[in-house]
């Protein structure tokens, strides 16, 4: 029987605290500690002696690109238009993946989160229109229609595993049309529309994913060249290029590339062979070697469907680094900046406020109602009305999405302020109900 020298115990130690750190990489709960905790951060540095500082230090310019093709933006740009695709990337990898084969699957369920979302538009549009009827605080009412997917999947993930997994993904859902319906009002309403200059870009990106795809180039790396076209081309045109994630994550194969042979066959002949080679001492020869361990890794990566191992790579990428950055960079609000004493300003920061809270929760609780009541959605497995519930408030985190229509809608800076914080105490008011509505959904489905 052979023995084998065990490592120093220096290196067992590390490898003992790598793998915590895996572990820890991995729990949801953990990320969205990690998110709340950045934006907490923000929020104090904006109110006190060193707003002016962190201000500065996200309006910095930062320049990607070369002559004709520069473009120069502020970093807080780079953050939440660029570093953000990544996050949106894995949402939609995910959607793809319950599309496939999982809560959104057929037709009835696919449906709910579109019946949702609406639901959730029109009902805080409405609601905010009727407590600002007139005047330049009119122009606000599309401010409580966003929802912010990155703050509100991270509050939920706080909850851990007392909330059924299709709950998160029924929100992923809504909050992905939410942002495409905010997209499509901001084109309709807020701009001169949409530029078509580039479409021949984004289309480029999307033929060239395609034909890769069709060729078998499946290693990620690979796509960030067509991602990159995609993404010019979805900023040129006026569509918030963060969606290119989204377009990619559903282009996502939801099958591993085919090898001639099963992966796990190739992967144990080709292992046996390695072994076997080393046992006769017939591996001699470096490039057999090379070869076999060039299938090897092959059958490894196509074990798990890209769909599946692009996300898992990246998750812990997002979760712990590209959801603080974007909270950081975002959640520093001043709130000084308003004066409640004039009478439209308390109504704009009083619509928003109630168009978030109760509006959006109202409006998908009685859209999923409907649609389920006459036969055209059902629920997800696992997702009971309480979770219905329990998406609708978390749907009232509008924050980043929120305050960037605000500053298309206002001219006056006074009502901006005004709507900003209207946006900022709806966001915290619906983490926290949403927190605690669903600490007691969660005991409840525990005790059944």
């Amino acid at each position: 029987m052979h023995t084998y020298p065990q490592p120093p115990v220096a290196q067992q130690r590390m490898r003992s605290f790598l793998a915590a750190c895996q572990r820890l990489l991995h729990i949801e709960a953990a990320g969205g500690a990690i998110l709340i905790t950045a934006a907490l951060a923000a929020f104090v540095l904006a109110n006190t002696s060193a707003a002016s500082t962190y201000h500065a230090f996200w309006s910095s310019e930062l320049s990607f690109g070369y002559g004709p093709y520069l473009i120069s933006q502020p970093l807080q740009f780079w953050v939440n238009d660029g570093l953000m695709t990544l996050f949106f990337l894995v949402v939609g990898m995910e959607v793809r993946s319950e599309i496939h084969d999982g809560a959104l699957s057929t037709a009835r369920t696919a449906a709910l989160p579109l019946a949702a979302a609406i639901g959730g538009v029109l009902v805080p549009a409405c609601l905010y229109l009727w407590l600002n009827a007139a005047g330049e605080a009119s122009d606000g009412w599309a401010v409580p229609t966003a929802t912010d997917i990155a703050f509100a999947v991270g509050v939920l993930a706080l909850l851990g595993r007392s909330i059924p997994a299709n709950v998160r993904i029924l929100l992923l859902a809504v909050a992905i049309i939410d942002d495409i319906a905010a997209v499509l009002i901001i084109a309709f309403f807020y701009s001169g529309g949409l530029d078509v200059a580039g479409l021949p870009l984004a289309a480029a990106g999307i033929v060239l994913v395609l034909a890769m795809q069709r060729l078998g180039f499946s290693a990620a790396y690979l796509y960030i060249v067509p991602g990159a076209l995609l993404w010019f081309g979805f900023l040129t045109i006026g569509i918030h290029p963060t969606l290119v994630g989204v377009v990619l994550g559903l282009m996502t194969p939801v099958a591993a590339k085919t090898l001639g042979k099963p992966a796990q066959l190739q992967l144990e002949q080709e292992a046996g062979r390695v072994a076997s080679g080393f046992k006769k001492d017939a591996l001699n020869d470096d490039h057999n070697l090379a070869a076999s361990l060039q299938k090897i890794r092959e059958a490894q990566r196509e074990l798990l469907p890209p769909v599946m191992r692009v996300q898992r790579a990246l998750h812990p990428w997002v979760a712990f680094m590209v959801m603080p950055i974007f909270a950081f960079a975002n959640a520093g609000v001043t709130v000084d900046g308003v004066d409640l004493s004039m009478s439209a300003a308390q109504s704009v920061m009083l619509g928003v406020t109630v168009a978030l809270v109760f509006g959006k929760p109202l409006g998908i609780y009685l859209m999923c109602l409907i649609a389920v009541a006459s036969g055209l959605c059902k629920l997800p497995t696992g997702v009971s009305w309480g979770g219905v519930a329990l998406v609708g408030v978390f749907a009232g985190i509008g924050f980043t999405m929120s305050i960037f229509i605000g500053t298309l809608a206002f001219n006056d800076p006074n009502l901006l302020n005004a709507a900003k914080l209207g946006v900022l105490i709806a966001s915290v008011a619906a983490a926290v109900l949403g927190l605690v509505f669903g600490a007691g959904l969660g005991k409840r489905q525990g005790r059944t």
